[in-house]
């Protein structure tokens, strides 16, 4: 099945950036608000602990596990926002590279954003999305 997002780029922005400027959907694509993505375990515990990388591929696997829960896929999501909890931005991008390497060549919309705190123990990054679907 094809997606229903539409990536635009544009000739007049930096080509610098890994992901498109914009995305869209149809008027009748049924949007899906992703709470944000945590790097839990099954048991309720932060995973991989100190870890950026780690945590942002385990936001990845809850994200598509939430993705699939609601009929969707990694290429029906039309934005997402990288949080993760430091001002270093060696440690921003070791998150954001996991990130972008799990979305491939559907390199929707995204910012990403150092912040002070995450909600969880020893939580550093999360990640949170919208998908839109044709049903």
């Amino acid at each position: 099945m094809t997606s229903a997002v539409k990536l635009i780029r544009s000739e007049t922005l930096a080509d610098v950036a890994q992901y498109a400027y914009a995305a869209t959907a149809p008027k009748d694509a049924r949007l899906i608000f992703l709470a944000g993505a945590c790097p839990l375990t099954c048991e309720g515990t932060t995973a991989a602990v100190g870890d950026y990388a780690g945590q942002a591929a385990a936001c990845i696997e809850t994200m598509v596990g939430a993705l699939n829960a609601a009929g969707a896929t990694i290429e029906d999501v039309i934005s997402t926002r990288v949080l993760v909890a430091s001002s270093r931005q060696a440690d921003l991008v070791s998150a954001w590279n996991v990130v972008r390497e799990a979305f491939g060549e559907h390199d929707a919309p995204s910012t990403l954003m150092g912040v002070t705190v995450l909600g969880y123990d020893d939580q550093l990054v999360e990640i949170e999305a919208v998908a839109a679907v044709m049903d």
